[in-house]
């Protein structure tokens, strides 16, 4: 699979290349540049899509400490190893943390934003204490069942093929690798203050039945941008709605990049 240097740093990607107009898609925390399958095979034939493991998944190893601005910047490096513009950003969850970050840091590289199951704001103490808890007893125990069927719930619902495969990849990664990934997830600062600087059109993405951000966080993002383009609220869908609910992403994230493409 390809990789590349940014700034001394191995990413991993994949790029179908073209010259469509290009999306970047943005991870999940624990998740990697495959969760985005279903998108790739569905816009490719229009669209240059670009999709990157963020530090410590995937083919992108972790080196020290790190925040979500730091990830922001491997996006537009990336975009410069491949001689990318502007790109449409699409994070979910904690890639929508990356892209709220660099449509702040670099508006000029950020066309437009898909932010899918994400938040600008911060987990209360309680729920970041519990996930320290959790993540705390993988480290000492390594990826438990109880672990790793806890998260199965909060990410993927009941799919079975979905939860066998991503069990196996959770259960696979290095405990000792997830101490930064773990520390950037938990001590992020809140941006919620900030969406009115960001200008560019934005489309909000989340499943009904997400426990890990409460839908009406994504309300409140969609409310706060100032160019945002609508809440596509995915019925019976967990935290990877864009993962588990294709069938019902798809098409109003199609629509929104015409819609985009075609007002440039």
């Amino acid at each position: 699979m390809p990789t590349v240097e940014v700034d001394g740093r191995t990413i991993g990607y994949e790029d179908t290349g073209g010259s469509g107009p290009a999306v970047l898609f943005l991870h999940g925390f624990l998740m990697d540049r495959s969760m985005f399958g279903p998108q790739v095979e569905a816009l490719s034939p229009d669209f240059r899509c670009i999709s990157m493991d963020e530090r410590g998944f995937g083919e992108t190893p972790v080196d020290g400490p790190f925040t979500y601005w730091d990830l922001a910047d491997d996006a537009v490096g990336l975009l410069d190893r491949l001689g990318v513009e502007r790109a449409v950003f699409a994070g979910m969850s904690q890639g929508g943390f990356v892209a709220l970050r660099a449509a702040l840091r670099h508006p000029d590289r950020v066309r437009a934003l898909v932010l899918i199951a994400t938040d600008a704001d911060v987990d209360d103490e309680e729920t970041r204490e519990g996930y320290r808890q959790m993540f705390a007893t993988w480290r000492a125990q390594g990826p438990i069942d109880p672990i790793t069927e806890t998260l199965a719930d909060l990410i993927l619902g009941d799919d079975p093929e979905l939860r066998s495969r991503w069990t196996a990849k959770w259960k696979a990664i290095d405990p000792g690798a997830l101490a930064e990934p773990v520390a950037c997830l938990l001590d992020r600062e809140s941006v919620s203050g900030r969406l009115g600087e960001i200008r560019c059109p934005a489309l909000v993405v989340h499943g009904a039945d997400d426990v890990s951000i409460d839908p009406s966080r994504a309300e409140a993002v969609a409310a706060a941008l100032p160019d945002g383009r609508g809440l596509v609220r995915v019925p019976g869908a967990m935290h990877a709605a864009c993962l588990t609910h294709p069938e019902v992403v798809n098409p109003p994230l199609r629509a929104f990049l015409d819609e985009v493409v075609s007002g440039a």
